[in-house]
């Protein structure tokens, strides 16, 4: 049989958060306590890899790809203690572990987004488009983490001044192509 009681939690939030809050239930016609259960049931199934103690290495990255930004500024999250959530019991030559300047970039998505590329500048001297935004910044960094951890498989990993120097390759074709 399962067990559907329910249990009261108190929740600290701003003033503000919790208008918006007040304002997007009074919108939608439902009680404000739907909406905030509908919040974190949302927010569960979202984090539901981090849940899954099976889910470790390179199996979170999907994760961390899509929320890492938002988790690591929310939460303060760290590289070593990213290192601590990833890799947890995985050994440094496991096929799955994530590799600790991967898990920097990834604590680094979480500030501010100049940081975040001159990091990458500093990793790949060939990526030198000044002018890059937010959204290529964030663009870059996820299709490089997709790239080594998930489809590894038509290659093995690469680093990320390899897969900046393809994607310089791939915008150049682009743009003679398109001519």
């Amino acid at each position: 049989m399962i067990d559907d009681k329910k249990q009261t939690v108190s929740v600290r939030m701003s003033a503000s958060d919790h208008n918006k809050m007040k304002d997007i239930a009074q919108r939608l016609h439902v009680r404000e306590s739907d909406l905030f259960r509908f919040a974190v049931k949302s927010a569960i199934t979202k984090l539901l890899p981090l849940y899954d103690k099976n889910f470790k290495g390179k199996d979170l990255i999907p994760l961390f790809i899509e929320f890492g930004h938002e988790l690591t500024n929310y939460f303060e999250l760290d590289t070593m203690r990213l290192d601590e959530i990833i890799n947890d019991g995985i050994s440094n030559e496991s096929d799955n572990h994530v590799d600790y300047d991967d898990l920097n970039l990834i604590a680094m998505s979480g500030i501010r987004e100049n940081h975040l590329y001159i990091r990458l500048n500093y990793l790949n001297q060939e990526f030198n488009n000044t002018n890059a935004n937010e959204q290529e910044n964030h663009s870059l960094l996820k299709r490089y983490l997709y790239r080594k951890y998930i489809e590894e498989s038509r290659g093995g990993r690469k680093s990320v001044s390899e897969f900046a120097a393809e994607d310089k390759i791939a915008k150049h074709n682009m743009l003679a192509n398109s001519y």
